[in-house]
């Protein structure tokens, strides 16, 4: 069965669907299908349950600012156990989506398809692995796509030389995103999301600015307290990835399970790319050859992390 059709083409959208489907009686399910919505395009895939699937109710349909709500009540003879799910179009995206499965008799399973392989085989039963192993993917998933996140780590790691002080500043930062990731996600914090896009992009303007400052032999609260400033922007960028958590949702009986695993996925990500930056620099710097052009890249990428800052800046004001 084939439901919600959305038409137009859509490449770059990378903010996931998200599809919940509760069992309230033997092969009975409440549906929840939300899709992302850019410029008031919608999402172009296609929702197809197995065959003998019917509606209900009708579906009743929501327009979000950011994305489209489905609800609707479907039933299948026999449960949807061992049977497949589709999502026709998705691999035209890039886009990912989050299955949260939830069975009468209290199995549930969390997964996410991706456009590879765009589908999904309920299985008989499934544990807490399956919430680990989706979540934790999403979160490395959004840090290493999160290209803004990515260009404040690397300042960083161009202004601060040492390695102990590194390790404080990464420290710092980790755990004070950890915290606003934790208090936004579960609701006690509630800040706009396009103020806080902004705001993190003008945090890696500012420090592109302070390596410029470093490169030419000045001093600043930065170079000198780099944990410090690391701590305060990483509670904004908390903010930043609490968004795309509250985009998907958290499974109402694995909260905890999924707040963790997703900040442990974005944590293993950021890991990855730090150390991948070092090995850069470090190689540069071993081979003789591109000594001098590393010399110039050091200079050149402040720069350019500026750039791309202040662009995301004004096309994030533009949201408001």
């Amino acid at each position: 069965m084939l439901c919600m059709p959305l038409p137009g083409a859509w490449a770059h959208e990378t903010r996931p669907a998200y599809l919940e489907i509760n069992e309230t009686a033997p092969g009975r399910y409440d549906v929840l299908w939300r899709t992302p919505v850019l410029s008031g395009r919608q999402l172009p895939i296609v929702l197809k349950f197995a065959e003998g699937t019917r509606n209900l109710t009708e579906p009743a349909l929501r327009e979000l600012p950011d994305s489209l709500l489905e609800r609707r009540v479907i039933e299948l003879p026999g449960g949807l156990a061992d049977t497949r799910i589709d999502i026709v179009g998705l691999q035209a995206t890039i886009t990912d989506v989050l299955v949260r499965v939830q069975m009468i008799d209290g199995a549930h399973s969390t997964t996410l398809i991706h456009p590879s392989q765009p589908w999904l085989e309920i299985a008989a039963q499934r544990g807490w692995l399956s919430v680990v192993g989706a979540y934790l993917r999403h979160g490395i998933d959004h840090i290493l796509l999160g290209y803004d996140h990515l260009l404040f780590v690397l300042a960083l790691m161009l202004i601060v030389r040492q390695t102990r002080m590194l390790l404080w500043t990464i420290t710092a930062f980790t755990l004070a995103h950890s915290i606003t990731l934790a208090l936004a996600t579960l609701g006690l914090v509630h800040v706009p999301g396009p103020p806080v896009e902004a705001t993190i992009a003008l945090s890696i303007l500012l420090l592109a600015s302070e390596v410029v400052r470093l490169q030419r032999g000045e001093t600043s609260l930065t170079s000198r307290w780099p944990w410090l400033v690391a701590f305060c922007f990483g509670l904004l960028h908390g903010l930043g990835f609490a968004s795309a958590l509250v985009n998907i949702g958290l499974p109402s009986g694995d909260i905890p399970l999924a707040l963790v695993a997703f900040n442990i996925g974005v944590e293993l990500g950021q890991l990855a790319f730090i150390f991948v930056m070092l090995g850069c620099f470090t190689l540069a710097k071993r081979i003789k050859l591109a000594m001098s052009l590393e010399r110039y890249a050091r200079a050149a990428t402040p720069y350019v992390i500026g750039i791309l800052a202040s662009f995301w800046f004004f096309e994030r004001l533009a949201r408001f």
